[in-house]
């Protein structure tokens, strides 16, 4: 069978493997359609934190099961088409131990700390695999990602009438404001991208949107929407309730720390590599609730795939761009060179 390989930052591949063998426990997928991650895009960059060459990438995708044992305990059934949780935990840490999974000291996510799922077959254990519930194989590709953020919303438990900014109009940024809004948030993005802006404000209806393009945009902006007081001759914003850092930039969580309302949350989904120099006092003086969000758990994916087979969330407006898997080089490629202008690249596996 053929496989995607980064074999080097900048340079993909199609190999040819063995197909996989399923252990007891384990059932064999078909992969149907798997999304590029912003991790994945960081790893063809050479940027992301968590990846080694060279490796299978991809972690959000669909699959038809192909082999599975009859009368299994989770109701899995040759023919079912499914996505997986791809966050592989030891078991036996720490957090693991408290149930915290998402959190394992030893955390290995596909595509990233151990091979992916860009490729024509894959196995998965078992209590990894959800049932799509008639979604369409390519939006059920885009749950995994939705979960990354509808976790750190969880997190942040926004309210009603709370005003909301996310920083990163990219998928996790997007899907994270969706459901910061399903969750009766007044959304605002900020991006320096504007195309990525406005497609999501037309297509999400989104309370609005920050071009941050200038030392100052983002205070001024601020201003404008959460209103502000005069300090001792300075005007300070008042700042959002809650501010989602989904770029993983220093600049970028430096901008949801001066955004926050004094006494308001910071959740921190973005992942980078890079160190931040900053006045942590500030932390102290607006005293602030600075949360990390890292990966999702079970109950992430069976609740979002509910929400979206009712109609609560359109996530096909999300995917922008499919491309073939034997297209992949090209396609990450051009992900990293538009990438403002591309929101969920998907590559195709079914024939």
């Amino acid at each position: 069978m053929k496989a995607i390989y980064i074999v080097e930052p900048g340079k993909v591949e199609i190999r040819e493997i063995e197909k996989p063998v399923r252990k007891p426990g384990e059932a064999l997928l078909k992969v149907l359609y798997g999304g590029i991650c912003g991790s994945d895009l960081g790893s063809y960059r050479g940027t992301f934190a968590y990846f080694d060459y060279p490796r299978i990438p991809g972690h959000e995708f669909s699959a038809e099961i192909v082999e599975v044992d009859e009368n299994n305990e989770y109701g899995l059934k040759n023919g079912m088409i499914v996505t997986c949780n791809p966050y592989f935990n030891c078991g036996t840490c720490y957090s693991c131990k408290k149930g915290l999974v998402n959190a394992c000291m030893d955390n290995q996510t596909m595509g990233c700390q151990r091979d992916g799922a860009f490729s024509e077959y894959i196995t998965m254990p078992l209590e990894r695999i959800f049932d799509g519930k008639g979604i369409s194989a390519k939006v059920l590709a885009a749950i995994e990602p939705f979960c990354i953020g509808y976790h750190g919303i969880q997190r942040a438990g926004i309210k009603k009438g709370d005003k909301v900014l996310v920083v990163g109009s990219g998928t996790i940024g997007v899907l994270a404001a969706i459901a910061a809004k399903t969750l009766g948030g007044e959304v605002y993005m900020a991006d320096v991208a504007k195309a990525k802006l406005d497609y999501a404000k037309e297509s999400f209806d989104f309370a609005g949107t920050i071009l941050n393009d200038g030392p100052d945009a983002l205070d001024k902006a601020t201003k404008e929407i959460t209103g502000s007081i005069n300090i001792n001759g300075n005007e300070v914003a008042y700042g959002f309730d809650v501010c989602i850092e989904a770029v993983g930039l220093p600049s970028t969580f430096q901008n949801c720390i001066d955004a926050a309302a004094f006494g308001g949350k910071v959740i921190l989904i973005g992942v980078g590599k890079k160190n931040l120099d900053f006045n942590f006092t500030m932390i102290q003086k607006k005293e602030l609730d600075v949360y990390g969000s890292r990966n999702a758990m079970n109950k992430d994916f069976i609740e979002l795939i509910d929400i979206v087979k009712e109609g609560g969330v359109n996530l096909e407006k999300v995917i922008t761009d499919v491309y073939k898997y034997e297209e992949a080089a090209k396609a990450f490629e051009d992900f990293s060179n538009n990438g403002a202008e591309m929101l969920k690249v998907i590559l195709d596996f079914t024939k």
